[in-house]
């Protein structure tokens, strides 16, 4: 996922308990099992427990999640995650919230059979396919499974897409005369200096969405990232990149006046930003509409796999969706929901506007753009 400094913490330290990332001493795993003899670990439905209330005696017996990389000021993870405790009295344990999607893949294999090896991940779609390749995954459907439309879930439920947005450019219009509304402005000398992106984009979900869209803007596809790359390395020329990564912190005193982010990201920044007297404004980019989502995933080797699998339950649910949606995030089931009447109809009126319908690229696609992206970034960026 995700992105490094941008999935600050700040908003809502007190709805998470951080716990020590590297340095703290290894535990020995142990594997969980349901009652009825039933081991968490393998199941791959709520039925492998004997339905859904029985999942939830499982979760509440292991009594605590460990979760990574889940900012509570994106997507409204800081709601999801206090409401996912309140209902079910399982503690959260919430660790390295600004972590990227590497960092997240990272931890599963380095801590596995550890105590402190996460149980679920949120992953750009790049990292979820690739983590299901090679095999860090335990395969699970959510109830609401069927639902969740094809190419948007690995056929058995190694990864599935949760929440998604458009690439979008947040701009601090007190500060900038005219915001930007496509790619092609952000190389006006006007803004010189200001164009920041929310992350290192060989590392983190939102920033390797943000050069894809640069390269639809200019000329590429999905089966060529080059011209995003090229874009970026034109932006560095001109004196208009901004390296800093962004954060509310960085928005606030200045330092990026100009930001590449999900449009959800962006759209939650405005209120937090207005109380402040910033007005932040936000803009799907006329000539690089992107679209993707993040996914879930279970790791294999979770410590508390029943609790892991009900976090999933509950994300999929239709309150949990609709949290979602309250951060500006557009859950994966919203079409579903429209149709049967369970999604907020306010919340969704206030997703920013775009026209036309999403495409994506398949998982070889990304494969390619994530591969060609890492040999050209760097030398891109530096010169």
């Amino acid at each position: 996922m995700f992105t490094p400094s941008a999935r600050a913490a700040a908003v809502a330290a007190a709805l998470t308990v951080v716990t020590a990332a590297c340095g703290a001493a290894p535990s020995t795993q142990t594997t969980q099992a349901s009652q009825g003899g039933v081991n968490a670990a393998t199941a791959t439905s709520a039925a492998d427990f004997g339905g859904f209330d029985k999942l939830v005696e499982a979760a509440k017996k292991e009594g605590s999640l460990h979760v990574i990389a889940l900012p509570p000021d994106w997507a409204n993870y800081g709601e999801i995650i206090e409401s996912f405790q309140t209902t079910y009295g399982i503690k959260i344990e919430s660790e390295t919230p600004d972590a990227a999607s590497a960092d997240e893949i990272n931890a599963v294999k380095t801590r596995k059979g550890q105590d402190r090896a996460p149980d679920v991940l949120d992953l750009g779609q790049s990292f979820a396919i690739s983590g299901a390749k090679e095999g860090l995954f335990a395969p699970y459907k959510v109830q609401a499974f069927g639902k969740i439309p094809e190419g948007q879930k690995e056929p058995t439920g190694l990864w599935v897409n949760d929440y998604g947005g458009y690439v979008s450019i947040g701009c601090d219009a007190k500060k900038i005369e005219t915001c930007p509304t496509s790619f092609a402005d952000l190389l006006k000398p006007e803004y010189k200096g200001q164009v920041a992106m929310n992350g290192n984009p060989t590392e983190a979900g939102s920033a390797f969405a943000g050069v894809y869209a640069a390269a639809i803007a200019n000329g590429g596809s999905f089966d060529d990232i080059q011209p995003g790359i090229d874009f970026f390395g034109e932006l560095r020329k001109s004196g208009n990149y901004n390296p800093v990564e962004t954060t509310p912190a960085t928005i606030e005193n200045g330092e990026t006046r100009i930001s590449i982010d999900w449009d959800y990201n962006n759209a939650a920044y405005a209120p937090q930003l207005a109380a402040k007297g910033i007005d932040w404004k936000v803009n799907v980019p006329t000539d690089g509409r992107y679209f993707q989502m993040y996914a879930q995933a279970v790791n294999k080797d979770a410590p508390h796999p029943a609790a892991a699998r009900l976090w999933q339950e509950y994300l999929y649910s239709a309150e949990g969706q609709n949290l979602y949606l309250k951060g500006f995030a557009r859950p994966v089931l919203l079409p579903a929901m429209t149709a049967d009447g369970t999604v907020d109809k306010t919340l969704a009126a206030n997703l920013p506007a775009v026209e036309g319908e999403p495409a994506f690229p398949t998982s070889e696609q990304v494969d390619a753009a994530k591969a060609k992206l890492a040999a050209g970034w760097d030398t891109a960026i530096s010169g």
